[in-house]
């Protein structure tokens, strides 16, 4: 029952979250005109990320719990700040609340990634991992909704002051969660780098996690330029209207909801490296059919097993870490591996804007394809041995 108060955190904070994702960009559009700035405000929440393993040390230094309810409450009482946002000459503000929010994210991933790994059954991690996922998954369908409206009714300080409220009752559940955490193992040297770096070698020392690790940045570098390809294949493809661009994604993150329910009871019966390989090889094939046939109904198709797909890697990738990693480095290899995960897929959009400039969508898209089922199918020999022993252990 522990782990089902984290996740109502989970609910609470990602909705507040996907809101000010959502309306940052849109801020700062509407303050300065600028198109380049709204893209900025997105890279100054993701920016962070470069900067996991080092930030993730601070999840392994401090009990976790209580690292949760602090990061919650300092978000609460910094979001406030934004009501003073008004004017172009502001927007400095907001880039700097946005870089911190980002920092905080890093932190607040890698803390609860450690807490559950050391509250939650190991038989038990996919499960919560899946419903983590189905809970984020949830409030990025309905939380851009309220938060287009709220910003188009009274501009971005409601939705800053909304975002800050999901903080503090975040810090709340979290705070009254019935977990009982033995203070954190005094590493033998309290140099950052160096508890840094060991992150770093634990994570590549790792047989099992080294290829799952790979196959995420891989996954989310081929997302990368899928996500750039998709206004060709809506425009000339399918010949709507850019928004036409929600639609798809609104249809993929139902397919993520369902990725979420069903990975538990996956992850129960194949390891980790075969739901890997299985959601890579989902998202190959639904990339290229979307890019090669551009019917909508094959459209609506495709973009639901996307986000069937490519959420089981990447729960695959977490509870490998999870269970792998020693539990008092979860949070730094944890920090590590969402950095080498997520990093590629900034590189790929600017990639894939390059790309989709001077190669043909429905050429581009199903050579995704053939490289993500190349990827797909190294995995499945390794999946399988460890599979047998698996078995064999029990």
């Amino acid at each position: 029952m522990r782990w089902y108060w984290y996740l109502t955190g989970v609910v609470v904070s990602g909705f507040g979250t996907t809101a000010m994702w959502l309306v940052s960009g849109i801020w700062v559009k509407s303050l300065t005109g600028s198109d380049s700035l709204a893209a900025l405000a997105s890279f100054a929440l993701w920016a962070p990320v470069l900067l996991g393993p080092l930030l993730g040390t601070l999840a392994d230094r401090v009990r976790r719990r209580p690292l949760l309810v602090v990061l919650n409450l300092a978000m609460a009482c910094l979001l406030p700040l934004l009501l003073w946002v008004e004017s172009a000459d502001r927007v400095w503000l907001l880039f700097a609340v946005l870089v911190l929010y980002g920092a905080q994210g890093s932190v607040h991933d890698a803390a609860e990634q450690a807490l559950m790994a050391s509250v939650v059954d190991e038989d038990r991690l996919g499960t919560f991992n899946g419903l983590r996922m189905t809970a984020n998954e949830s409030m990025k369908l309905i939380a851009p909704l309220v938060a287009a409206g709220l910003f188009a009714a009274y501009g971005g300080g409601p939705v800053a002051l909304l975002d800050a409220v999901t903080f503090a009752v975040a810090a709340g559940v979290f705070a009254l969660m019935p977990v009982r955490e033995a203070p954190p193992a005094r590493p033998e040297s309290r140099n950052w780098w160096r508890e840094t770096a060991e992150g770093v070698r634990l994570l590549r020392a790792s047989r099992p996690l080294r290829p799952l690790v790979a196959t995420g940045a891989f996954t989310m570098l081929l997302a990368g330029v899928n996500g750039a390809a998709i206004y060709a294949v809506v425009d000339e493809g399918l010949g709507h209207a850019p928004a036409y661009v929600g639609v798809l994604y609104a249809v993929q993150g139902v397919g993520s909801v369902l990725a979420g329910l069903v990975s538990g009871p996956l992850l129960r019966r194949i390891p980790e490296r075969t739901l890997a390989a299985v959601g890579l090889a989902l998202f190959a094939v639904a990339v290229g059919v979307r890019g090669a046939l551009p019917y909508e109904a094959t459209a609506l198709a495709a973009s639901a097993v996307i986000g069937l797909g490519m959420p089981w890697v990447l729960i695959a990738v977490m509870t490998a870490v999870q269970k792998e990693a020693p539990p008092e480095a979860v949070g730094r290899v944890a920090a590590t591996a969402n950095t080498l995960v997520m990093a590629p897929n900034a590189l790929a959009i600017a990639l894939g804007a390059g790309l989709v400039a001077v190669t043909d969508a429905r050429v581009l898209l199903p050579l995704l394809a053939l490289a993500g089922l190349g990827w797909a199918a190294t995995l499945l020999p390794g999946a399988y041995r460890r599979g047998l022993l698996a078995r064999d252990g029990n």
